[in-house]
C-alpha cells in the first residue's frame, strides 16, 4: 500500500507498536508522544459523542488519519476495553470513503492478530509488542 505512511495500535492513549512505511515530515518528540493520547481521546469523544459511533477517519489537506477500533482484555482489567489500529495515508485518491473503506477491511486481520497474540497479557510491558512490528511491515509487502 504505497499510501501508507505509518501504521500503529494505541491503547489507553499510548502506542504500543507501530511501524513507518514512508517519512511523513519532521516531528518533535512531543508530538510523536501526543499521537496515542489524541487518537483514544478523539475515538472517546466520537463515540460517546455520537452515540457509540465509532470515528473511522480525519480528513486533511493531505493526509488522512484512519482508524479501527476493537476491544481487548489485559491481565490488569475487569473487563473489555477499547484498542485503536490507526494508519497515516497520504490523500491523493478522490474516493475517500472507498479508500477507507478498503484500507479497514484490509487492517481488520492485522487488528484481530494481535488482540489474538496479546489478549489476557500484562500491557505495562511495553517491550513484548515490539515484534509485533515485523508482523505490521511484513502485513503489507
Amino acid at each position: 500500500m504505497k499510501e501508507l505512511y505509518e501504521l500503529g495500535i494505541v491503547f489507553r492513549g499510548f502506542v504500543l507498536v507501530k511501524h513507518k512505511f514512508r517519512h511523513l515530515r519532521e516531528q518533535n518528540e512531543k508530538t510523536k508522544d501526543l499521537r496515542g493520547a489524541f487518537i483514544s481521546a478523539i475515538t472517546t469523544f466520537a463515540e460517546s459523542a455520537f452515540n457509540n459511533h465509532s470515528l473511522e477517519y480525519l480528513e486533511s489537506k493531505n493526509t488522512l488519519f484512519i482508524f479501527k477500533t476493537s476491544e481487548i482484555k489485559t491481565s490488569d482489567g475487569n473487563s473489555e476495553e477499547p484498542i485503536i489500529l490507526y494508519g497515516l495515508t497520504d490523500k491523493k485518491k478522490k474516493d475517500t470513503d472507498k479508500f477507507v473503506k478498503k484500507f479497514l477491511e484490509k487492517v481488520e486481520v492485522l487488528l484481530q492478530l494481535f488482540i489474538s497474540k496479546f489478549q489476557n497479557r500484562d500491557f505495562t510491558e511495553l517491550n513484548q509488542f515490539e515484534p509485533f512490528k515485523q508482523e505490521i511491515e511484513n502485513f503489507f509487502i
